[in-house]
């Protein structure tokens, strides 16, 4: 016998502990080095913990459910061994009914079949059925109690149902910050309106030479990116960060740019944004967005950044006040794209604008400060030769 342990991860100082999420193997399983065998949710990142050999799973620790640290055992393979398999037995006939017989795997079951089981007590994989499925007809007929017995009281009319489920790791923490940002930081937020025709003509004279060339769609994200690190440039206290009674100023801009993911809302960081061409940006949005989706995402993605992000308007929102994301700052709000009278040189003319918004932490950014850096934003997406000259 050779055993192997299965451990946590290890954790980044920022976490404390994680989360059992799921299992996806159990004890006695056969196993191949690489096999999934359990995910771990962190506050931040869900982490896939694979089989480091191949053997069989002897044993698991923790449940799901447990909350688990850094590197504790969560089950252990034995390198040696090989999976047994037993074969089925028939389950003795039923007398009132041959030709139902109650199958030892577990049987299918429609959500009204589980709900009647929980009303009745019944476990499913009791009831007499055919087949691999027990129907809401078997559950009527192993339900049936004497005439004797009192009648329950009348349903409500109409279904009303509900449904209990804890909320993730995440999205706790991700309720915490939010009162924390709250309650720790003087919010106010500024808002303007941006005239996106000359940014679109732009993008789509380009769109496709830029996509041949790079490999990546080009999207707004990069032009709202180059016009936010241009901006943090000229205003450096929307760049900088709290901590006790000392203001932090960065000399590095590290984006974090939110993403929709199964399990919420996340931010990873694009590092250096500066340094950063627009492909650089476009592709790493892009893969950010990917793995986000897939759970791929660690733990460093997600931790730091001087200023964010958050574009509500793929999702149809035409205004908002973000929260911004603390130690931050500062965040900013895109939203939806909407044709609008918008009056130029005079004339009101159609033109498709859309809202932003910045809130930001009025205890260390003045008003000035504050709308002074939205225009800036706003001028150089009405002007994108700004982008490219640095002006």
């Amino acid at each position: 016998m050779s055993i192997v342990d299965v451990k946590v991860p290890v954790l980044s100082e920022s976490v404390a502990d994680a989360t059992v999420l799921e299992w996806y193997k159990k004890a006695g399983d056969a196993l191949q080095e690489g096999d999934k065998l359990v995910d771990i949710e962190t506050d931040k990142v869900v982490l896939e913990v694979v089989a480091p050999k191949a053997g069989v799973l002897t044993s698991i620790v923790k449940d799901k459910g447990a909350s688990v640290l850094s590197e504790e055992l969560l089950g252990s393979i034995d390198t040696t061994a090989t999976a047994t398999t037993t074969s089925p037995v028939a389950a003795a006939p039923v007398a009132t009914a041959p030709a139902a017989v109650a199958s030892s795997a577990d049987p299918k079951t429609s959500p009204a079949v589980r709900k009647m089981a929980t009303e009745q007590g019944i476990n499913p994989a009791d009831v007499p059925h055919s087949g691999d499925r027990v129907t809401k007809s078997d559950m009527l007929a192993a339900g049936q109690k004497p005439a004797t017995v009192a009648p329950k009281a009348p349903p409500l009319v109409g279904s009303r149902p509900e449904e209990r489920v804890a909320m993730t790791r995440m999205r706790k923490r991700t309720a915490e910050r939010l009162l924390e940002a709250q309650h720790q930081h003087a919010l106010l937020t500024t808002f303007n309106e941006i005239n996106m025709k000359p940014m679109m003509d732009l993008r789509t004279k380009y769109k496709d030479e830029f996509e041949k060339k790079h490999g990546a769609k080009l999207g707004f994200m990069s032009f709202f990116t180059k016009a936010t690190v241009a901006a943090l440039q000229k205003f450096p206290i929307v760049n900088a960060s709290t901590e006790g009674d000392d203001i932090i100023y960065h000399g590095y801009y590290d984006i974090g740019i939110a993403v929709s993911s199964q399990r919420g809302l996340v931010v990873p960081i694009l590092r250096d944004a500066d340094a950063l061409s627009f492909a650089d940006i476009e592709k790493g949005i892009a893969d950010f967005g990917k793995r986000a989706r897939d759970a791929k995402l660690t733990i460093e993605e997600l931790t730091g950044g001087t200023f964010s992000i958050t574009n509500g308007g793929i999702f149809g929102s035409m205004m908002s006040t973000p929260i911004l994301n603390p130690p931050q700052s500062a965040i900013l709000g895109m939203h939806n794209i909407v044709d609008r009278p918008y009056v130029e040189n005079g004339q009101v003319v159609v033109r498709p604008v859309m809202y932003v918004a910045l809130t930001y932490d009025h205890r260390i950014i003045d008003g000035r400060d504050a709308v002074q850096f939205l225009v800036a934003i706003k001028n150089a997406i009405e002007d994108p030769a700004r982008l490219l000259l640095e002006v």
